[in-house]
């Protein structure tokens, strides 16, 4: 058979049902992969954490990814991302320790926080003393251990640093209206992720779970990572069937020419 015939019958890999097969691999390649990113830019905004009051759960400097929600769906144990004119005009990123409804006090019997009485257990909280050696923020934080006991008004939410000695949080403003408390519309966003220096799912505290309305889940951050990923693998198989048969096909005719 000639080269021309060769050609048509699409034996050299590029043409017949082969090379029509990896056209659509790679078509739909592209589309998992640019839709994976259109998704994500939509679904989540990247936020750099200024601060240490997140410790150790967040470092300073970490990039995260935090999901954009309505304030409606923050649950207790959410890390999210809030601006309060009252706090801040910047963003803030804090631990939701109780809901509307939720008495929230320090301490319990165990020395612990107790949210409508139930003890927490909180291994993400680090709740060293200022003299532990680790530098202080700008202002005044309360020692971890201050008694406290609050009554989160309704649409509101109490916030807390996981460090607790060194986060100006619900704890600083209790002498203002509210309690410390914020509205949840000022939650903008909720972190499901760490993105940067390192990669992992932000896990939602398991001591919440037993409380009425339970803990949030995940985001679609997993199913738009894989996306991206079969989407490159698809582009990267189906840009290669035509240059692998050429190459393999070659290889026979030679093979056969020396026979």
């Amino acid at each position: 058979m000639g080269g021309t015939e060769a050609i048509r019958s699409g034996k050299d890999g590029r043409g017949g049902l082969g090379n029509v097969l990896s056209g659509i691999a790679v078509a739909i390649g592209f589309a998992l992969f640019l839709g994976g990113f259109v998704w994500g830019a939509v679904v989540y905004q990247p936020y750099t954490v200024p601060t240490d009051s997140m410790m150790p759960t967040v470092r300073p400097g970490d990039r995260v990814l935090a999901q954009r929600i309505d304030g409606a769906e923050v649950r207790r144990g959410d890390v999210v991302v809030f601006t309060d004119s009252m706090w801040s005009d910047s963003p803030m990123v804090k631990r939701v320790a109780g809901i509307g409804g939720d008495t929230v006090k320090c301490c319990g019997a165990e020395g612990g926080l107790t949210v409508n009485g139930t003890p927490l257990d909180e291994p993400y909280a680090d709740t060293s003393r200022p003299d532990s050696g680790l530098a202080m923020p700008p202002g005044q934080a309360p020692p971890p251990g201050t008694p406290f006991e609050v009554t989160v008004p309704e649409g509101n939410l109490f916030l807390l640093g996981d460090r607790r000695a060194a986060s100006l949080d619900s704890r600083a403003h209790l002498q203002e209206a509210g309690q410390g408390t914020v509205p949840r519309s000022a939650v903008s966003a909720r972190v499901d992720a760490l993105a940067w220096p390192s990669m992992a799912m932000l896990e939602r505290p398991k001591t919440y779970a037993a409380l009425p309305g339970g803990i949030s889940g995940h985001g679609p951050l997993r199913l738009q990572v894989a996306a991206v990923a079969a989407g490159a693998a698809l582009v990267v198989l189906g840009a290669a069937y035509g240059p692998l048969v050429r190459i393999l096909g070659r290889g026979r005719r030679e093979r056969a020419g020396v026979a």
